[in-house]
């Protein structure tokens, strides 16, 4: 189990790796001097250059990525050149909406999803399990975008049952679940179908197991069977599906901060990019290319520890 984990780790390890090369080149791909792009047209070339040298863009840039490297293994993500703060203050300030509109995702996904692949399993071939699976096919098809807007203009605008833009208010738990549900209903909503549809084919896989028939012949009540011990294996292949999916609903975040006129990192990197804030941008696609690689590298070995065939099959 130990060598499991370290080889998924070390995966994660050259995924990151990889993310931050992207993110030092980026710099270099931007039309124009990042110091010109940083300050406008109006700076002066004194400003431009003392920024240079700030930046360190003065130095050769094999030099200039092995200070990058460095920098960011110490957390150092840079400075924000408008407020001159330490761009990753800026965004691990926005990170937690960001996380609580993805849990909520999740949380619409699982409670949602789950229940719905397995009746369509139970129900197989019949009107139920027809119209599940159209429903699910729909999540799926329909952008987060679309559900972000519609949901905003029915339940907020038309209906007034839940409040339209914010976060809720400061230290007021119930305003804040009340202004999460729609923004996460939109984030989660393709992924009740993705997970409705995965646990509908392994828990029909599942079914026709030989240690579920042998639990058949020993005469144990087909509910028992489906709920007890079917769904606890079929629910497996769905980890690994969530961690695949909290990386779609960090993008999908950006459309429904955006609506939903709510702060977290997809806002604060559409923002960013409107002025040409660059640091904050490469610094908050930083850090969500390491939450992501970490959230899939911990579901791969909570799966591991779950299922033994996965540990083998890896090995």
């Amino acid at each position: 189990m130990i060598r499991y984990a370290l080889k998924r780790l070390w995966l994660g390890a050259i995924i990151i790796s990889v993310a931050m090369m992207m993110m030092f080149a980026m710099v270099y791909l931007i039309p124009g001097d990042p110091a010109s792009v940083a300050l406008g047209p109006r700076a002066t070339p004194e400003m431009m250059e003392a920024l240079r040298v700030r930046m360190g863009l003065d130095q050769p840039v094999w030099r200039q990525f092995l200070h990058f490297y460095g920098s960011v293994l110490r957390g150092d993500l840079g400075t924000e050149v408008l407020s001159n703060r330490p761009v990753l203050d800026v965004v691990i300030e926005q990170l937690p909406f960001t996380l609580a509109l993805v849990v909520g995702g999740i949380t619409w996904s699982v409670a949602l999803g789950i229940p719905l692949g397995c009746i369509a399993a139970v129900r197989r071939g019949g009107f139920v399990d027809q119209v599940i699976g159209v429903l699910s096919v729909a999540m799926i098809a329909v952008p987060s975008f679309v559900v972000a807007i519609y949901s905003l203009l029915v339940f907020a605008v038309a209906l007034q049952w839940l409040p339209a833009i914010g976060a809720g208010e400061p230290g007021d738990l119930a305003s804040r679940l009340q202004h999460l549900i729609l923004p996460s209903l939109a984030v989660g909503l393709g992924w009740i179908g993705y997970i409705s549809r995965m646990v509908r084919a392994s828990m029909l896989e599942t079914l026709e197991a030989s240690h579920i028939r042998t639990a058949r012949a020993f005469g144990l009540t087909e509910h028992r069977i489906v709920y007890t011990y079917a769904l606890r294996i079929a629910v497996l292949p769905t980890i690994t599906l969530l961690g695949v999916g909290i990386g779609h609903m960090l993008s999908s975040s950006v459309f429904a901060e955006i609506v939903f006129a709510r702060p977290g990192i997809g806002k604060l990197v559409y923002e960013a990019i409107s002025v040409r804030n660059y640091p904050i941008v490469s610094g908050a696609v930083l850090v969500t290319t390491v939450f992501f690689v970490l959230v899939n590298v911990a579901a791969d070995i909570l799966v591991g520890i779950l299922d033994p065939r996965v540990r083998s099959s890896f090995n």
